[in-house]
């Protein structure tokens, strides 16, 4: 696990004060100093929050020491995880607009993940500002519940060629989306040409595998 020492290091890397720190990993303000001044020892969830919070915000620990992600993968865990990502591909849209692909799309893991009500607020702002971007969905045959068809494309490809792994691209972001009975694990990578490439494989599924769900 992650020292104090690295703690503080990792603050200092971002310019962050003890405050900032609690916010991003939602403990008190209180509670981090006292771990930095070694009065509490924290246990292990604790130090869980502390370097989720750091690794969201592109820092790596090494040994003996932290740095600046040089690349750019990363790793989002569960249902916070999974909002996080649809949060910064909004945030992506609304700033960039542009093409976003999604590969192996199963409805019911988003509203299992999100809940119905969470995801139907993200897809009421999706549609809001669905003159910034064109949204491309691929499914499985047979699928009915379509549930973002109001800013959304939807395609499908046979059963054989499909499973629940799901995959984005937009801009320069190109994530893997784990599901799992007890958890979700999103991998993102930025790097457009990677993006662009998936995009590119992801329109020729579009145009000569798939077929219009009419």
């Amino acid at each position: 696990m992650i020292t104090i020492e690295q703690i503080k290091a990792a603050r200092a890397l971002l310019g962050w004060s003890q405050s900032k720190l609690a916010d991003h990993a939602s403990l008190s303000q209180t509670g981090i100093a006292r771990i930095e001044n070694g009065t509490n020892q924290p246990n292990t969830k604790t130090l869980e929050k502390i370097q989720t919070a750091f690794d969201d915000n592109g820092i790596e620990f090494i040994e003996n020491g932290v740095k600046k992600r040089t690349d750019e993968i990363r790793t989002l865990k569960g249902r916070a995880g999974f909002l996080k990502f649809l949060n910064e591909m909004y945030e992506t849209i609304v700033k960039d607009g542009g093409l976003i692909c999604l590969y192996n799309a199963k409805p019911d893991n988003w509203y299992k993940w999100l809940g119905e009500d969470v995801y139907k607020t993200h897809a009421q702002r999706m549609y809001e500002i669905n003159n910034n971007y064109k949204f491309r969905i691929i499914t499985e045959e047979g699928e009915k519940n379509l549930i973002s068809s109001n800013f959304a494309e939807y395609k499908v490809v046979p059963k054989e060629i499909f499973n629940e792994q799901s995959i984005y691209a937009f801009g320069n972001t190109l994530a893997f989306i784990n599901f799992d009975n007890d958890d979700i694990r999103i991998h993102i990578l930025k790097n457009a040409d990677f993006a662009k490439g998936f995009q590119d494989l992801f329109n020729i599924t579009w145009n000569q595998v798939a077929k219009s769900t009419n």
